[in-house]
């Protein structure tokens, strides 16, 4: 087995209450590295198309890569992996934090579940000896009060990837939550729920091994030493950096992504990382992480209370509680957004549930009388917290929002829909495509939709507010699509080898992916095959959708979000996103069919996913 790997994945029946060990082989490892690459791997193999995603037979999985757990840098991430309740296809979510390495510490590089439990019941892997054990004491425990638990029982080395309540209440935009981050996206915190699932907790003191410690460790101290660009802000503020430079730039979504900042609200005034900075307690990192972006706040002393230590809102839960709320009352953000942390809810969604139901309210939609007789108005931040509440608890009006924008919008009707900021059911994160036109290509065609840690970092549209730069010079390129095909392959490689992006960002070049890769495993590997290995993951993960009868051309993208029409005003005036040609582009580059938007069998073959070609082609 190369090295990077404990070389062990664990299948768990729930329904049978049957455990069993299968090595990891070598070659899986090598085709497709880990995380949603192994994830879609082996989904596609043993899943067949269909299934209800909160059914027996949808396959739920916990994912590490060979750099998590190890001295490479920022060898943090993890990846949750299933059929998503949200959209109908490809589910994956990422997390930091410490559980992935101490998945592998505890002596498995994955964990599978399938089936349903009788009863709820909680994973419990310790150095290599795993068990089911019963979580009814657990079920109805929010998030904190979950690991809190589980840390007094199983001591306090342990680590915990848990739902709270609204996973159990199968709230289609929940999320599988640590104490530090967060697999937010996909819905599968209700997978999880459907499974009666409560927690994985996990312990051990295996060491990862290494091909060669002394030049992982010495790689790390050299690039480490070269980190700059956006971590000069990271470091101090973490991602609430980007807020005030979002709103002016255009990048941050205002009042539900109708509005234009600073020139339709001159008064507004957007929350920056430096007020948050006042309530901060301290900061945190996860594992062995050069960066520590993450914060703590001090206790909540005003009209919003929350408990010293509750985690600091990044930027995404700041924008979408906030500019796309026209909300700017700080500690109401930090309170739902701790809601959201406690009851297991993908902020980014919850806040943009929330926006949709004012604008549904302010053209009449709904009234006081639908919501509880909460005024749901713009910039009402009592009612923002108080409703997000409700969706957290699926309660009252909160029941129709718990399931997202989409399944709200066919609830409320009246043409609700035109309201409901989402493609294929998912909401949209906080960046603007008119603002990075990539955004535009990977919010639809991605496996993944709606989603903005995907895809390709290159872009050919304005900066960037964070300082990020491209890895590949645009003009080696044949044309944009072929660049974004590049870029988005050796992302698909870097997300599953566990490596956080925020530090393969502030990379010059991708040389030290490659470095890292084969000091850790010991393969002598290229630049040209960790591409054609993040090819292979994309088209499976592409693959998988369209075995379950998804066709990204026929998604539908919300006018207001590409420009249709064009804002006046601003510093997105006049911008609307040619988003055909960059499809166009983008699919001749890639192979696959403008009509279909299958993979070409010649392209399956070459990537020696025979087995795939045999079921889009047959």
């Amino acid at each position: 087995m190369a090295r990077g790997y404990i070389g062990k994945i664990l299948f768990v029946d729930l329904s049978k209450n049957k455990l069993k060990d299968e090595a990891l082989d070598e070659k899986l490892s090598r085709q497709f590295i880990g995380g949603y690459g192994i994830g879609a791997r082996i989904l596609f193999s043993q899943q067949k198309a269909g299934v209800d995603p909160l059914g027996p037979d949808n396959i739920l999985g916990f994912l590490t890569g060979p750099f998590t757990g190890t001295p490479a840098l920022s060898g943090t991430r993890h990846t949750v992996v299933a059929k998503s309740p949200l959209t109908g296809g490809w589910g994956d979510a990422n997390s930091g934090g410490y559980f992935g390495a101490y998945l592998k510490f505890a002596g498995y590089d994955a964990v599978f579940f399938n089936g349903i439990s009788e009863k709820p019941v909680y994973l419990f892997i310790n150095n290599g000896k795993a068990e089911l054990r019963d979580a009814a004491h657990l079920w109805g425990k929010d998030t904190s009060q979950t690991e809190d638990i589980l840390k007094s029982e199983l001591g306090k080395d342990v680590e915990v990837a848990c739902i709270g309540p609204s996973g159990e209440n199968l709230s289609l935009i929940s999320a599988v939550l640590s104490k530090t981050r967060t697999a937010a996206r996909s819905g599968l915190g209700a997978v999880m729920g459907s499974k009666r699932l409560k927690a994985v907790a996990v312990k051990g003191k295996m060491k990862v091994p290494l091909a060669d410690e002394e030049k992982v460790k010495a790689l790390r101290k050299e690039y480490q030493a070269k980190l700059g660009g956006h971590i000069e802000w990271l470091k101090p503020l973490g991602t609430p950096f980007l807020t005030i430079p979002g709103v002016q730039g255009g990048d941050s979504p205002v009042k539900n992504w109708a509005g234009v900042g600073a020139i339709d609200f001159p008064d507004f005034e957007p929350i920056g990382a430096e007020s948050l900075l006042e309530h901060q307690l301290k900061k945190y990192a996860c594992y062995l992480c050069p960066i520590g972006c993450g914060g703590y706040m001090k206790e909540g002393t005003g009209e919003y209370k929350y408990e010293a230590g509750t985690r600091r809102p990044e930027y995404e839960t700041i924008a979408m509680f906030g500019t796309n709320c026209l909300n700017n009352n700080l500690e109401s953000i930090i309170k739902a957004g701790d809601i959201c942390d406690r009851y297991g809810i993908d902020s980014i969604s919850a806040g943009a549930t929330i926006a949709f139901a004012i604008e549904c309210f302010e053209k009449g939609l709904i009234t006081k009388a639908d919501t509880d007789g909460i005024e749901m108005t713009w910039g009402n931040h009592k009612a923002i917290v108080a409703m997000t509440e409700k969706l957290a608890r699926r309660e009252g009006f909160g029941a129709v929002l718990a399931d997202g924008v989409k399944a709200a919008a066919e609830k409320i009707g009246k043409g609700a829909d035109q309201y409901a900021i989402h493609i294929q059911g998912q909401e949209l994160p906080a960046h603007d495509p008119k603002h990075a036109f990539n955004y535009a290509t990977s919010y639809r065609l991605d496996p993944t939709p709606g989603r903005h840690f995907v895809g390709s970092e290159l872009s050919d549209g304005p900066a960037h507010p964070s300082g990020l730069v491209p890895k590949f010079d645009l003009k080696s390129f044949a044309g944009r699509g072929e660049a974004r095909r590049i870029g988005n392959n050796f992302h698909q490689a870097v997300v599953c080898a566990g490596m956080c992006l925020f530090v393969y960002w502030a990379f010059p070049t991708i040389d030290p992916i490659t470095e890292f890769m084969s000091a850790v495993t010991g393969w002598d590997i290229t630049k040209d095959e960790l591409l054609e290995t993040g090819e292979r993951i994309t088209n499976l993960r592409q693959a998988f959708n369209i075995r379950e009868g998804l066709n990204s051309l026929k998604f539908k993208v919300p006018e207001r979000v590409v420009g249709i029409p064009p804002q006046k005003e601003g510093p997105l005036a006049g911008i609307t996103v040619n988003e055909d040609t960059m499809i166009k582009d983008y699919f001749a580059a890639m192979e696959w069919d403008l009509k279909t938007a299958k993979p070409s069998k010649k392209k399956l073959q070459e990537l020696s996913l025979d087995d795939v070609a045999r079921a889009l082609w047959p």
